[in-house]
């Protein structure tokens, strides 16, 4: 990871925007301890991709915990078909 002030940032954007599409992590040393990652879209995409794929196997393992724990509620064909009308 580089990690550069926001004038170096915008002193070398091209530079660092090569860099970061490249795969380079960039922070950006603010005032404050109001720090910035920049990371390249395809990375952004990845991360998103992990973070939703973990919250739907959260989901997952909380189903698993309501079957197991008897939670849950039986509807026969019928009534699922009812239902739907």
């Amino acid at each position: 990871m580089i990690a550069l002030r926001t004038i170096d940032l915008r002193n070398d954007f091209k530079r660092v925007s090569t860099l970061i599409n490249s795969g380079e992590k960039v922070l950006i040393a603010r005032p404050r301890n109001e720090n910035l990652v920049v990371i390249s879209e395809n990375e952004y995409n990845a991360l998103e991709k992990a973070r939703r794929n973990a919250e739907y196997l959260l989901k997952i393992d909380r189903a698993l915990e309501n079957v197991s724990e008897g939670r849950v509620v039986i509807k026969t064909l019928a009534e699922l078909e009812a239902m739907a009308k």
